[in-house]
């Protein structure tokens, strides 16, 4: 299918009455007495750089810094490994995280991944990746973020007691159901809680750091003892060890997502990835410091929630206060993965692969709304039907090797549009390093787990004959256009939504 064109007549959309669309789509004022004043229905710059370092921080940072670090010490075998392991996995996301700011300062579409594969490689492969997200990857990493919502917020009330499942469901369930709302009615207030959620995540790991460090200038380093063992050191564990660190600074790449919607992007993304990592990196190690200097590598190894554990030592009675700290991060995360990829959708119906209702904006609000809920009723049927952990566990390897080929992108454009303009530039060497560090990681998730990343890499290779059902395959009946019309117009009375203009 061809790709719409980014250049579209502007019309008066101001006070738009979905209902008296024409059979071409064209709108047309309600009010015909007299001229009305023009407003172009699109999505608007609101992203600052406070609001792209809150999208970024507030993404990455979820549950796990709070909950289980101790599968990096488990499998690096020794204290001083393990930070070694925190520091050099922040360094990659970095480099990694520079790729993405150079893609989204020469590409400025939104749409993260999927733009970058289509403006490399094709539709191709980029509906590939689109498929495997709207099916599998994106429902399903929602529904385990929001898993651990629903279980944290409701722990502080049943404490000592363990939390009935179907009550974790259903507070799961209105945690998506308020994310959906908030990012449907305003693109502002969705980013000004991000803000204010990425506030309290770093209030959170404050509270772990301050005293940690405290006790550590105090003298308390016993358990820093012979931290770099050669003896406890596993080799064979370390890879495996490198890939959780990876896993826990994903994120990085969700303001690439939109960059439509950035002031600035030249300046504003490079700058919001930098100050967003380092931020990131310091706190992850810190608060891992701040855990060994409370904590042995035994009592850490055995902990169920390692926060949980050090406030209990550190604060006391306080600790109760932890669980809400994790559901309010896992509610940013939340709110900053449904902000980004809800993007990627609406900029891949722009270009044809999925219907035109998704490249949609409300009239007053200027979001997304179709969008922004076309998870929802998958979210919520994998919430309640399937073990959402193995599908995820399918899929995850999907994530880095997509990233990878996004990356392998950027070197393949250097050399076959060598005149693009590209405002930030990084050094060959750092895509190099970091494309051959995801390609890693999936043959690490092949070796340690072949069948279940074997029906992870088959499920997202349905992509190929659907790609050629829904978008090369284009004769279908007359009354199948006829019918498709009619639920499109429906859809946008219903949503009151109308073709956004570029």
């Amino acid at each position: 299918m061809p790709r719409r064109s980014a250049a579209g007549a502007d019309a008066p959309l101001n006070g738009v009455d979905p209902a008296k669309s024409d059979s071409k789509g064209i709108t047309t004022c309600g009010d015909s007495s007299g001229p009305a004043p023009q407003e172009k229905i699109e999505l608007r710059k609101k992203v600052t750089l406070l609001r792209g370092i809150s999208i970024i921080i507030g993404t990455i940072i979820g549950a796990g810094i709070f909950i289980s670090p101790k599968g990096i010490l488990q499998n690096s075998g020794s204290v001083g490994m393990s930070l070694v392991i925190w520091c050099a996995c922040g360094v990659l996301s970095l480099f990694g995280a520079l790729s993405y700011a150079e893609l989204g300062t020469c590409i400025k579409k939104s749409g993260g991944h999927y733009t970058y594969i289509l403006e490399a490689f094709g539709p191709q492969v980029a509906f590939v990746r689109l498929w495997a997200d709207l099916i599998a990857i994106r429902p399903a990493g929602l529904a385990v973020i929001s898993l651990a919502f629903g279980r944290y917020i409701l722990e502080p009330i049943f404490m000592p007691c363990g939390v009935p499942e179907l009550a974790v469901k259903l507070a799961t369930s209105i945690g998506i159901t308020a994310v959906m709302y908030l990012n449907s009615m305003s693109v502002s207030w969705t980013a000004r809680i991000q803000i204010i959620l990425t506030f309290s995540k770093l209030t959170a790991i404050a509270l772990i750091i301050v005293p940690g460090m405290i006790q550590l200038f105090r003298g308390e380093t016993q358990n820093f003892e012979n931290a770099f063992r050669v003896d406890s050191v596993q080799l064979t564990g370390l890879p495996l060890a490198f890939y959780s660190g990876m896993y826990a600074y994903a994120g990085w790449f969700y303001l690439n997502f939109v960059t439509e919607e950035v002031e600035n992007p030249e300046r504003t993304i490079p700058l919001a990835i930098c100050i967003s990592m380092a931020i990131v990196t310091l706190c992850y190690v810190l608060t891992n410091v701040a855990y060994y200097t409370v904590m042995s590598a035994e009592e850490l190894l055995s902990s169920g929630a390692v926060a949980v554990t050090f406030a209990e030592k550190m604060f006391g009675n306080f600790s109760v206060a932890v669980p809400l700290f994790v559901a309010l991060s896992c509610f940013g995360s939340m709110n900053g993965c449904l902000f980004a990829f809800s993007r990627m959708f609406y900029v891949a119906s722009r270009e044809g692969h999925l219907p035109e209702i998704l490249s949609m904006i409300h009239v007053r609000r200027h979001t997304p709304l179709p969008a922004v809920i076309v998870l929802y009723p998958l979210t919520i049927l994998i919430l309640f039907s399937g073990d959402i952990y193995s599908l995820l566990n399918f899929m995850s390897f999907m994530r880095w090797l997509f990233i990878g080929v996004a990356v392998v992108g950027l070197i393949y454009l250097r050399y076959t549009r060598p005149e693009m303009h590209r405002p930030f530039k990084v050094p060959l060497f750092i895509p190099a390093v970091f494309s051959f560090t995801c390609f890693f990681m999936v043959f690490l998730s092949l070796y340690s787990d072949p069948f279940n990343t074997g029906i992870g890499f088959a499920i997202a290779l349905t992509g190929i004959p659907a790609y050629y059902i829904f978008i090369v395959f284009n004769k279908r009946p007359r009354w199948f256009h006829k019918l498709s019309d009619s639920i499109n117009r429906s859809l946008q009375i219903i949503m009151e939504v109308v073709p956004a203009e570029y």
